[in-house]
């Protein structure tokens, strides 16, 4: 039975992420956070402009003064769905945000021979976050988040912990900044014989802010290099128009993957209110992902 459980874990992890997947596990931390993020082609650690921050540059909570909340839903590829949601307050004058992540594979096939499933299970994964951020000056900013991380897989289970450290700097040039962060440094227990590795990764990049005041139009061009410590390198790409506070469309543009490039999508404002959608198309005949986020500051 042992060799069919293997066979089992690796299915699992291959459908959350199936590019790049090196030799690490709980994938569903590759996710992005936020429709915004995501039509932008990942590019949150340059980007995120909203408590999605949490997920990607813990540093950035700091250049918002909004309490926000936040809810992600992430229909990805065969049958892999996501729940994220985000609270971010001020304590001490210093942000503080909560975030989680419920994501579930659903109806994994078990065999022991061609032929029909003898049954079938679902796989779980989990974390809840806790994210800060001290900002130095008006150009410096450093933030960290904690996680507390699940995985279940048919009759075992693992907990664990992860660190995200980032970093800040808002240019002398205006409407120019950097950002940098280390995520998922940390170690699981051991699921049933051998501790799942965490996908750890550095990202770093630039975003630039253009107000074209006279057209009632603002500009952001973002990008970034993303690298994973078991796998391929990537860069990111994005790019958002926003007219009159009141509408964005959203374009990105990831390299080495096998089975993306292309993402797209639009944002809706109603004052403190918005609503996000991001469209990611994959090749290869798996289909393709579609996130939803509807977000509010007070």
């Amino acid at each position: 039975m042992k060799k069919y459980f293997i066979l089992v874990v690796i299915y699992s992890v291959t459908q959350l992420y199936p590019q790049s997947a090196g030799n690490t596990g709980l994938s569903f931390l590759k996710f992005g956070f936020g429709a915004r993020n995501t039509a932008m082609g990942d590019v949150g650690n340059s980007a995120s402009n909203d408590l999605t921050a949490l997920h990607y540059n813990p540093a950035r909570l700091s250049i918002t003064q909004n309490n926000e909340v936040i809810f992600t839903h992430n229909a990805w590829i065969q049958d892999v769905s996501s729940e994220m949601f985000g609270i971010k307050t001020f304590l001490f004058d210093l942000p503080f945000a909560l975030g989680f992540n419920v994501t579930n594979i659903s109806d994994i096939e078990v065999r022991q021979i061609p032929g029909e499933p003898i049954s079938k299970f679902d796989a779980n994964y989990f974390y809840g976050s806790l994210s800060t951020a001290y900002k130095f000056d008006d150009m410096i900013s450093v933030g960290a988040t904690v996680k507390y991380l699940y995985e279940g897989l048919l009759n075992d289970e693992s907990t664990g912990f992860g660190i995200d450290l980032g970093l800040f700097y808002q240019s002398p040039i205006k409407g120019l900044s950097l950002s940098a962060a280390v995520r998922n440094l940390g170690s699981m227990n051991e699921l049933r014989n051998e501790a799942t590795k965490l996908p750890s990764e550095l990202r770093a990049g630039p975003a630039y802010n253009l107000n074209l005041d006279d057209y009632k139009i603002e500009l952001v061009l973002a990008g970034e290099y993303q690298k994973y410590f078991d796998a391929d390198d990537h860069l990111n790409f994005g790019i958002e128009i926003l007219y009159d506070k009141l509408i964005a469309v959203r374009g990105g543009y990831q390299t080495n993957y096998e089975g993306r490039d292309m993402t797209a999508g639009f944002g809706l404002m109603w004052g403190n209110l918005k609503f996000d959608y991001s469209y990611i198309p994959f090749s290869l005949g798996i289909g393709s992902a579609n996130l939803f986020s509807l977000g509010f500051k007070f």
